[in-house]
């Protein structure tokens, strides 16, 4: 009976071409066609007996229906009729879904076997018959549904094609009371055939905006507009009318019903002046109605996704795609006027926006992160109260417990201190007990929001800044314990540190870096009991450390090397900031904390002798707190100086000549203390003569600029003077209390040309010491750059010289002649190598590093004669020349970085020196043995095929070793010298070592299975990896396409 329905449908919507009096004018044409083919098919119905029970299906669907009539409108009599046999349709289809059983048998074999594939419900439409219900479904909403609808409600037919306008030309509006008759019967007729899920998907994929349009004319449309009553439905009709388009909404995938009710809000598109056809906007009560709906699927769980996807969806990308995410980010931030609350709103939307960030579909997740990412930015602007609470509160959540403090913001842990420290003034308490364990993907997610957020947004609001700030010792801790390990959170936190050291005000940043220090006690730290553990996902989690008490010297070396790692990690991150002020400033910073402080010591302020007598115990315990933790700043201060001098580069460290003159001041402001207390010079008077010449120099560096003008540079020589203003009053106290004189008049000159602004410059006595000054930086600088102004002679005479530097440098300086081949070095090669042979002696690093590198550079330049004079010096000598041990380990190293520089002429040069190395593995030292074999391992891999002749000897050496040697140092010599072998011959290893290789995997797997020494396990480990990919390649070559010419005999 399904088919005979289908086929009655078929007939009634036969296309245009296919009526033979569809004739004259394109709407006659239609209206003829409409008519002809509802004639046709009322005619059908009565003579074909195939028919019949069509016939009889839509009489038992037409009965009791009150809204079928003859209008004599051809438009609505043709839409009524689609409208019954759909009607028919679906109550057939519906009977036949209660009478079927899936569990039944087929009718073919009577069983039905777990291959079987399941039955098809009734309702299950073919491609062809959905088509036909669509083409149905198209002409009832054409007909009975958009010509009714109120101007600016829905889109009209014209505005969707020409055919749908030449549609509604055609179409005869009729009456006010016959428009909504016809609107509420095809709108009711549409949602029963809805009630079956296979006409429901069809009706609202194509058709939900018209139905949603004619719901909300019947049930929200008032009944007077613009001064004109309006005939409208019965009250329980209208009531009807909006608890079904309430039940639609709820029912549609959200996404879409956002899309509608959006299109339902703006109306059919606007023409252009001047151009016929305008149309009106939607009317206020529509737009009230959409945005309400609007709201309230907001509001609801996964509303914001839903209203993200709605907008996102149909996005073609590029710059149109970013547009549309900044206009949703704006939307969600704005409460909207039908919100009762305001707090109510973004109570429940913000937790929404949040979610945004944690998508993982690589093509939505970059747009709903900037929808999140623009709507926090945004809210932060606009809202901050409700921003800091909603959003950015738990978002740093997982980081504010890590820091033991639950949420509470910064102000208010400093209030609490502040109250605490009025009641008993010692150090602020922190409550260990509010922290717990925080699990690694709470905290992997807080800082890949941090980063979204903070350095992708790159937006740095003060709000923004100060959330940020509370947590960012914590986020330093994770930062340096990921240093430590494998972490992928390591670059986003390094990213989120250095934005916020980029972005943040001076001061701020500033307090900062001494709260990361430790100069300050931070308000964030991890709390005492916990500690971060690496995670399975290699991210970080917070857990409880055991406990362990504080006088153990274990725990307290393992507290000192984490604040010694903080600092060095503190650094790496200053050392980043190559285009700003911030580390020279804070180095300036401490420098003035540090004169600080010696003003203080100088004083007798840091130890004040009271009497304790007359003091209670209390008050005795503050002031002992209060004494160590001074003697714990102090030692902070000294430790964090030192590690930033020795970290970070000078030039990174003053960038500016504010910078210097502020480093410069300080140097003689520390100067000045000890002169002020009788207490004698703090600082050298040679480094004052140093730092006095370089304030001179750059009282001179201006004259340079003439070139770019006078304008230029008058203002640079004015802002110069203007920042060496302070350096006058500890110019002028060096020069009337220093003890030695030259500082007295380099101060006294300095002073005068700086006062002056260049107006006076220093002569006689002042010019002298002046060029004292120039000479001593002169006489650095050679000391920085030993090979400038010196002849050969010089340097061999300095390279007897008895002072450790002097005669380091110039073994370096004939080093370097030696390997530019000049002509007087290459001439004099013999008295060279005696002189590095002597050196060679010297029992400083300094020198007989030196003298090593010398001779390995006289070696590469002239081998052959020069390696015949050192393998005697590496062998055991049983005569009066006895070399010791240390001498032969020196040659042995002279002769390893030969090896290393021979290259191509390995095969040729390197023979002697297997041999040596051969019998070295016998010495009865075992430091000579293994250096030996550490030369064997540099060596063999660099001869190639010119190794096949001794192959069988090297195996015997090292499998002899491997097996019987009593020191574990030597047979992790023995195993290497296997591993880098297989891994320097790679491929070539097969034939080269053909027959070697069975010794060789025996003695690794022997190693490997019965050796105590972990070490040598490893190795003989990596040694079978590497044989085990060298026969891999062997066996299962390469496929390579590659052409062969042959010629044929």
């Amino acid at each position: 009976m399904t088919a005979e329905i289908f086929a009655a449908l078929n007939l009634l919507t036969r296309p245009l071409s296919e009526t033979p009096d569809a004739q004259g004018t394109q709407q006659e044409a239609l209206l003829a066609a409409l008519s002809a083919n509802r004639g046709l098919l009322l005619e059908q119905l009565q003579k074909q007996e195939g028919l019949q029970v069509v016939r009889r299906l839509r009489g038992e669907a037409l009965a009791g229906q009150r809204w079928f009539s003859h209008a004599g409108d051809v438009t609505w009599d043709f839409a009524q009729e689609s409208l019954l046999l759909l009607l028919t349709l679906a109550r057939h289809l519906s009977s036949e879904l209660e009478r079927f059983d899936p569990t039944a048998a087929p009718p073919g074999d009577g069983q039905r076997t777990p291959e079987s594939a399941p039955p098809l419900p009734p309702d299950a439409l073919s491609v062809a018959q959905q088509k036909t219900v669509a083409a149905a479904l198209q002409f009832a909403v054409s007909l009975g549904v958009c010509p009714y609808l109120a101007p600016g409600v829905g889109v009209p037919l014209r505005h969707r094609s020409a055919f749908g306008a030449m549609v509604e030309k055609v179409v005869q509006g009729g009456g006010v009371a016959s428009a909504t008759h016809r609107l509420w019967t095809t709108t009711t007729v549409l949602l029963r055939l809805a009630e079956l899920s296979s006409l429901a998907t069809l009706v609202f994929t194509r058709h939900l905006g018209d139905v949603m349009a004619a719901l909300s004319q019947l049930g929200h449309q008032p009944l007077r507009e613009d001064g004109v009553p309006k005939q409208a439905l019965p009250p329980e009709d209208r009531l009807r009318c909006r608890e079904a388009l309430r039940g639609l909404l709820g029912q549609v995938y959200q996404p879409v019903v956002i899309k509608e009710l959006l299109l339902l809000q703006g109306g059919p598109r606007q023409v252009r002046p001047g151009r016929s056809g305008g149309g009106r906007s939607a009317p206020a009560w529509l737009r009230r109605l959409c945005g309400q709906l609007l709201s309230e699927r907001l509001l609801q769980p996964g509303g914001v996704q839903a209203v993200v996807r709605a907008v996102l969806e149909e996005g073609g990308g590029g710059e149109s795609d970013w547009r549309r995410c900044d206009s949703v980010a704006k939307i969600l931030v704005a409460c909207p006027q039908q919100s009762g609350s305001a707090d109510r709103y973004y109570e429940l939307v913000c937790p929404q926006i949040l979610d945004l960030l944690h998508f993982r579909d690589k093509l939505t997740a970059s747009q709903f992160q900037r929808v999140a990412t623009t709507a926090v930015l945004g809210l932060v602007q606009e809202r901050p109260g409700f921003a800091q609470q909603k959003l950015l509160a738990p978002l740093l959540a997982p980081l504010s417990r890590c820091a033991g403090v639950s949420g509470q913001s910064l102000t208010h842990r400093r209030a609490l201190e502040s109250r605490e420290a009025g009641a008993c003034p010692t150090v602020p308490r922190v409550c260990a007990d509010a922290a717990d364990s925080v699990e690694e993907l709470q905290l992997t997610r807080c800082v890949e929001d941090v980063y979204k957020v903070w350095v992708v947004g790159n937006s740095p609001s003060s709000g923004l800044l100060s959330a940020l700030e509370e947590v960012l010792p914590v986020l330093f801790a994770v930062f340096c314990f990921s240093l430590k390990s494998a972490s992928h959170l390591r670059g986003q936190c390094e990213e989120i540190l250095l934005w916020f050291l980029r972005r943040a005000d001076p001061a701020a940043a500033l307090r900062t870096l001494k709260r990361l220090s430790g100069l300050q006690q931070p308000g964030s730290r991890v709390p005492a009991g916990f500690r971060f553990t690496a995670g399975g996902a290699g991210g970080v989690r917070l857990s409880r450390a055991d406990a362990c008490s504080d006088d153990d010297d274990g725990v307290l070396f393992e507290r000192e090397s984490e604040e010694q790692w903080r600092l060095e990690c503190l650094m790496k991150l200053l050392a980043q900031l190559t285009d700003q002020d911030l580390p020279g400033d804070f180095f300036l910073d401490l420098l003035q904390e540090l004169t600080s402080v010696a003003s203080a010591a100088a004083a007798g302020e840091d130890e004040p002798r009271v009497d304790l007598s007359a003091m209670s115990l209390l008050e005795v315990e503050q002031k002992t707190l209060a004494g160590s933790e001074w003697l714990r700043h102090r030692l902070v201060l000294l430790q964090v100086l030192a590690v930033m001098v020795e970290t970070v580069q000078h030039t990174v460290l003053l960038r500016r000549h504010a910078q210097v003159v502020g480093f410069m001041e300080t140097l003689f402001q520390r100067a000045c203390v000890g002169l002020d207390q009788n207490c004698g010079p703090a600082v050298e008077s040679r480094t004052l003569s140093m730092g006095m010449g370089l304030v001179a120099t750059l009282l001179s560096a201006p004259q340079d600029l003439d070139r770019l003008g006078e304008g230029a540079a008058a203002q640079s020589r004015a802002e110069l003077f203007s920042s060496m203003s302070s350096l006058l009053a500890p110019l002028l106290t060096l020069s009337r209390k220093h003890p030695d004189v030259l500082v007295q008049q380099l101060a006294s000159d300095l002073r005068a040309v700086i006062a002056s602004h260049g107006a006076w410059r220093p002569e006689g006595s002042g010019a002298a010491a002046a060029r004292s000054a120039t000479e001593r930086a002169r006489e650095a600088q050679t000391r920085a750059d030993p090979g400038a102004d010196r002849t050969f002679s010089d340097c061999v005479m300095e390279a007897c010289d008895p002072d450790v530097p002097t005669r380091a440098v110039a073994l370096r300086v004939l080093t370097r002649m030696l390997r530019s081949r000049e002509p007087r070095a290459v001439k004099e090669q013999e008295k060279l190598l005696l002189l590095f042979l002597e050196n060679l002696e010297h029992e400083d690093s300094f020198i007989y590093l030196s003298a090593v590198q010398g001779l390995a550079v006289l070696a590469d330049c002239f081998p052959e004669k020069i390696l015949d004079r050192l393998l005697p010096g590496f062998q055991h000598a049983a005569g009066p020349p006895c070399r010791s041990v240390e001498s032969r380990l020196k040659m042995g190293e002279v002769l390893m970085r030969a090896s290393r520089a021979m290259g191509d002429l390995a095969p040729h040069l390197g023979r002697p020196l297997i041999a040596v190395f051969l019998r070295g593995t016998r010495d009865p030292d075992r430091s000579v043995r293994a250096s030996s074999l550490s030369n064997l391992g540099e060596l063999c891999p660099r001869l190639g095929y010119a190794l096949a002749p001794l192959a069988q000897e090297l195996s015997s050496c090292l499998t002899a070793l491997i097996q019987t040697e009593p020191e574990a140092e030597v047979r992790r010599a023995a195993v290497h010298v296997v591993a880098v072998l297989l891994r320097g011959l790679a491929d070539d290893a097969t034939q080269v070592l053909t027959d070697v290789l069975l010794d060789l995997y025996r003695a690794l797997k022997r190693v490997v299975r019965s050796d105590p020494d972990p070490v040598s396990v490893l190795h003989a480990q990596l040694a079978l990896e590497e044989l085990d990919l060298v026969m891999r390649r062997f066996i299962f070559p390469q496929q390579k396409l590659e052409k062969k010419i042959v010629v044929l005999p």
